[in-house]
Formats: structure tokens, C-alpha cells, sequence
């Protein structure tokens, strides 16, 4: 059996486009030896802009301030040299299947859209996520119906485990719909709770991210059916505002409506995610809610914004991003 990752990097303008995947089967394989290419059962598409992947603020600064000609002249003059890693470097450089004797990232294919956006290629590529620093083209993504998020480079980034991925969720207007956060800002806290309690046994509809949440959960099932469940390379957490007892009920059953399982759920009732999320130590965390997602990168956590749902309606002040 070939279990895989393969990563998707998409890339406008002047960034770079391509599309790594890393494979692994039960034969040893050497670092000359190139893998196959995953079968679409076995893989996760990610789409990630090479700003995130790389530290690119000089040539960011000379595209945006003296435009494409000088921006292509500055790469091929510094063509040698190696970029610093950004913040999704480890998130994309984890080993997933640590049970297996080797495996490699490696690039299949590379695309320059010269400026233009590449969302038209997410679908194409068939992408479970796309990653970008350009908050414009992640809501031209979510738009498509594509899991998308805006990535930001903590001043410090946390050392994360090379043998385990672990990726944390937000849950309203993450993985589940905004309906919740639109019945706590037009109510208040006390209908948010009422609410919650009269619709416990109905399930919330989607979010942006459930699809991408789907994708992990296949790959860790194929470890679960070997008895792997503690061992797992992948692992999961819900982190999310709401309070357990009245509220969490409801997000526990709709992942289970959906099939889907989370390996730890931790309900804050409105406290910091931050000290949580630096105990973790996910190399990816994703919340509508820039209250949270500052909070996380100041404890050093790569965190990532979901621009989707009222929060990103007008201003929103902090009392409102402590709600579920």
C-alpha cells in the first residue's frame, strides 16, 4: 500500500507554483530513487503560496514597490542563493508516515502565472487546502469553495514535532457554518446558549475547512485499520471558545453526524487560545478570528486566518472575538 501526501504549491505573481508530494511504500527506497506520484485515495492536496513556504519579504517589498521587471532582474541575480524558511515550511516538510522506511518531498510540477491569480488552478489541482499571504486570493478561493486561509509569520516560531503532524481547527465558521457566532452578535450570549440547547440534536452545517479535515481523517483511518490508532502521524484538535457544558455537546455531534473524528477537543468558554495552542504545538492553526489568531502567534504558533463568516463584516470588537 502507498500511503502519500502530496502538497500543491500554487503561486501568483511573483511567487513560484508548484507541487511536491511526499511518498512512501513498504520497499526501502533510496534518496536517488524518485517515488511515484500518490493515487487521489491516498494524498492531500495542499496549495501553498511560496511566500509562505519561504521567507520572500525583500522580494515581496521590490515586486509591490518597483513592480515586475525589478522583481524578476532581483531573483535572477540572487538565482543561487537559498530562501530562509517561512511559516509553513514545517507543516509541509513533517514526515506523515514515520512507520515506513523513507520517504521524500519531492516537486512534480511547477507553475508562474505571471501575475495573475491562480485560483482558476486550485480546482484543477484538486486542492484540500490552500495556503496564501494574500488574504485577497484566499477569499477569491473560499469564494470557489475552496479550503483556504491566510498564513502569518510569528515573530517566534515554536519547535514542532518532525514524526507527528498536528493541526488545529477553530470550530464556528471553521470547520462548522457561522450560524452560531450570527445568533451569539445579534443576541447576545444568553440566546447563543438557548440557542444551542433547543438545536443540541441538529447538526451544524459545514464550514470552510471540513473538507480539508476530511482529507487527514481518511489517511489517519488507514492507520487505525492497522491497530495504529495511538501512533498515528497525523493528529487532530479541536480548539474552539465554546464552553463544554453548554455548548460542546452540539460540535461533538455534528463530527460525529459528519463521520468524522477529532482527536482531542478542547473547550476554552472564551479563555486565550494562545497558552493552549503553545502546549499543543500544532504546525498549523486555523480560526476566523484575528483576536485568536494574533493570541496564537504571540505564544509562537503558526496561525492562520479563515476569512469567512460575520466576523469579517464590519468591525468587530474584542468582546466579540471571545464568543464561540
Amino acid at each position: 500500500m502507498n500511503l502519500s501526501n502530496s502538497q500543491t504549491l500554487t503561486v501568483s505573481g511573483q511567487d513560484l507554483t508548484r507541487n511536491g508530494s511526499s511518498s512512501s511504500s513498504s520497499n526501502n527506497l533510496t534518496p536517488t530513487r524518485k517515488p511515484k506520484p500518490p493515487k487521489p485515495e491516498n494524498a492531500i492536496t495542499i496549495a501553498v503560496s511560496a511566500r509562505v513556504l519561504f521567507n520572500m519579504e525583500r522580494e515581496q517589498q521590490i515586486y509591490v514597490q518597483q513592480g515586475m521587471e525589478d522583481y524578476i532582474k532581483y531573483q535572477v541575480e540572487h538565482e543561487t542563493e537559498p530562501f530562509r524558511p517561512g511559516p509553513a515550511f514545517s507543516f509541509v516538510k513533517v514526515r506523515l508516515i514515520n512507520t515506513i522506511n523513507h520517504h521524500q518531498l519531492f516537486i512534480e510540477r511547477f507553475c508562474m502565472t505571471g501575475g495573475n491569480s491562480p485560483i482558476g488552478y486550485l480546482k484543477a489541482y484538486h486542492a484540500n487546502l490552500y495556503l496564501s499571504a494574500d488574504s485577497g486570493k484566499v477569499r477569491e478561493a473560499l469564494e470557489e469553495g475552496i479550503a483556504a486561509a491566510t498564513m502569518f509569520t510569528p515573530e517566534k516560531m515554536t519547535e514542532v514535532s518532525e514524526t507527528q503532524l498536528r493541526v488545529a481547527f477553530d470550530g464556528d465558521a471553521v470547520l462548522f457554518s457561522d450560524e452560531s457566532e450570527r445568533i451569539y452578535k445579534a443576541h447576545g450570549l444568553d440566546k447563543f446558549f438557548e440557542h444551542e440547547k433547543a438545536h443540541e440534536n441538529k447538526p451544524l452545517d459545514h464550514g470552510p475547512l471540513k473538507g480539508f479535515l476530511e482529507a487527514l481523517g481518511k489517511l489517519q483511518k488507514k492507520f487505525y485499520g492497522k491497530g495504529q490508532r495511538m501512533d498515528c502521524p497525523i493528529r487532530t484538535y479541536l480548539v474552539t471558545a465554546r464552553s463544554a457544558a453548554s455548548s460542546g455537546t452540539r460540535a461533538l455531534k455534528t463530527l460525529r453526524s459528519w463521520g468524522l473524528e477529532i482527536d482531542e477537543a478542547l473547550f476554552l468558554a472564551g479563555a486565550p487560545k494562545g497558552p493552549m495552542l503553545e502546549k499543543i504545538r500544532p504546525h498549523i492553526f486555523f480560526d476566523d478570528q484575528m483576536f485568536h489568531v494574533e493570541g496564537a502567534a504571540e505564544m509562537g504558533t503558526v496561525a492562520c486566518h479563515v476569512p469567512y463568516g460575520i466576523a469579517q463584516r464590519g468591525t468587530v470588537d474584542k468582546q466579540t472575538f471571545s464568543a464561540p
